[in-house]
C-alpha cells in the first residue's frame, strides 16, 4: 500500500500516544494520574449552554457561511474592541473549527514551498508539522541564554531570504512564559520593517497570573488592518473551558481572509451553527467564569511549583500563564520519551515528553487537574526518581516499594 511522503513524515502525537497508554492502564484498574492534560476541568459557561439550547430547540441547525455567522462575527468584533482595543470589520474575520484549524488554514494561505516560518522553542508540538504540511520549512529559535523568554538577537540570527512568517504564542504552550511588552513591540516593528507575516497565537492570552495583563500587538502596528501582515488567532477552548466545542477565529487583512475562505470552503466549509451559537453565548455572556478559571489555575500553579521546589535535581521556571509548566529533569534522564514512559509504568503518572516541544530532558506538566492529583502526582514522580524520597508509596490500594 502506497502512502504519501508527507503523511509518512508526520509523526504520531506523543500526547495522544501517552493518553492511549494511560487509557489502557485505567482499563486494567490502575489509579492513573494525568499531569499531561491540556483541558481545563471548569464547567462550560451557562450562557453558552443556554444559547446552544435555544438554537437546538428551534430544530433549525443549518449550514453557515464559510467564514462564520454574522452573529458570531459581531461577537468577535465586540471581543476585539474590549480585549484588544481594536476595531475590526466582518470582512477581517474568519471563524474555523477550533484555533488549530485557524492556524492551519492561515499557514496554507500564506506559505509557499521553501518558505521558512520562525517560532520560539520550546514550541507547541503542532507548529513544525503544520508548516511541513504546507511544504514550508520550520525554523525553531531557542534562546541562547537558557531562559524561556525569546531574545530578538536569536530571532534575527535565524532570519534568511526565505523567511515568510513568525509565530508568537504568549503565554506559551509548553512553558507558560509570557513575553514582555518590550519584546512584543520589538517583534511587531521588526516584522513590519522586514515585510514578514506576524502570527499571534493568543489562545491563552487571558489566562495569565501575578497581576500581569494581556498585551495587544495592535498597540504597536503602524499600518491599518488591510495593509498590515499582523494576524491574530484566538478561540474559546481554553479561556472558557470549551475544548469540545471547536470554535476558533482568525483576524487578518481582507485579502488574507478572502483566500482563507477559499481553502476552508473546499475542506470543512463553515463551522457548526450550533457550536457558533454556544461560542456567542460565551463571548457575549457574563465573563466571571474566565476570571474564576484564571484564579483557580493560578492557585494550582502555585501548588505545583511549591511541590517541584522540594524536589532535588529538578529545575522549574514559574509559569506566568496557561496551565502548563515545562520542567527540567535532565539530572535524572536526558531522554524525555524514556522518562515519560518510566513514570507512566512505575508511578502511573501521565506527562508529555519535552522532545516533541523542541527541548530534550524536559517534561510538560499540566496543573489543570485537582489539587489532590497535583500533589500526589508530584509525590509519585519524586518516589520514582529521587533516592532521598521515602522508599514506599501507596498507589491506590497497593503499597509499592522502590527496588531500583
Amino acid at each position: 500500500m502506497s502512502i504519501s511522503t508527507l503523511a509518512k513524515s508526520i509523526p504520531e502525537s506523543s500526547t495522544l500516544k501517552m493518553n492511549e497508554l494511560a487509557k489502557l492502564l485505567r482499563d486494567k484498574g490502575e489509579k492513573v494520574i494525568h499531569l499531561g492534560s491540556g483541558e481545563p476541568k471548569a464547567k462550560v459557561p451557562m450562557d453558552a449552554i443556554l444559547n446552544a439550547s435555544a438554537l437546538l430547540n428551534s430544530a433549525e441547525i443549518r449550514y453557515t457561511d464559510v467564514s462564520g455567522t454574522p452573529a458570531m462575527k459581531q461577537a468577535i468584533i465586540r471581543y476585539m474592541e474590549e480585549n484588544y482595543n481594536k476595531i475590526v470589520m466582518p470582512e477581517n474575520i474568519i471563524v474555523s473549527n477550533g484555533a488549530k484549524q485557524s492556524l492551519s488554514v492561515t499557514l496554507q494561505t500564506i506559505i509557499d514551498p521553501q518558505d521558512e516560518v520562525i517560532f520560539i522553542a520550546p514550541y507547541w508540538v503542532s507548529y513544525p508539522h503544520m508548516v511541513k504540511i504546507c511544504n514550508g520549512v520550520p525554523v525553531p529559535v531557542l534562546s541562547e541564554d537558557g531562559r524561556f523568554h525569546p531574545r530578538m538577537e536569536d530571532i534575527k540570527a535565524k532570519v534568511s531570504s526565505y523567511t515568510k512568517a513568525i509565530i508568537i504564542n504568549s503565554p506559551s504552550n509548553p512553558t507558560g512564559q509570557m513575553y514582555s511588552r518590550d519584546f512584543i513591540k520589538e517583534i511587531v516593528e521588526f516584522a513590519e520593517k522586514k515585510g514578514f507575516y506576524l502570527i499571534m497565537d493568543d489562545i491563552y492570552h487571558r489566562l495569565i497570573f501575578d497581576d500581569l495583563r494581556p498585551i495587544s500587538a495592535y498597540d504597536f502596528v503602524s499600518k491599518n488592518i488591510d495593509e498590515s501582515k499582523l494576524i491574530v488567532i484566538n478561540g474559546i477552548s481554553k479561556m472558557y473551558a470549551m475544548t469540545g466545542f471547536r470554535i476558533g477565529w482568525t483576524v487578518a487583512s481582507k485579502k488574507v481572509v478572502d483566500n482563507m475562505k477559499n481553502i476552508q470552503g473546499h475542506t470543512t466549509h463553515g463551522p457548526s451553527s450550533l457550536l457558533q451559537a454556544a461560542a456567542i453565548g460565551a463571548l457575549d455572556g457574563v465573563q466571571s467564569s474566565v476570571e474564576a478559571l484564571r484564579l483557580d489555575l493560578e492557585n494550582k500553579r502555585n501548588i505545583m511549583y511549591m511541590e517541584l521546589q522540594s524536589f532535588e535535581g529538578v529545575k522549574a521556571i514559574k509559569s506566568q500563564g496557561t496551565f502548563y509548566t515545562f520542567v527540567d529533569f535532565r539530572a535524572y534522564n536526558k531522554d524525555s520519551v524514556k522518562l515519560a514512559l518510566e513514570l507512566l509504568e512505575k508511578a502511573k503518572v501521565v506527562t508529555v515528553p519535552g522532545v516533541d516541544f523542541g527541548l530534550e530532558g524536559h517534561l510538560r506538566l499540566s496543573f489543570c487537574g485537582s489539587i489532590k492529583d497535583i500533589r500526589e502526582g508530584i509525590a509519585r514522580i519524586k518516589w520514582v526518581l529521587d533516592p532521598n524520597s521515602p522508599n514506599e508509596i501507596f498507589i491506590g490500594e497497593r503499597k509499592l516499594v522502590r527496588d531500583w
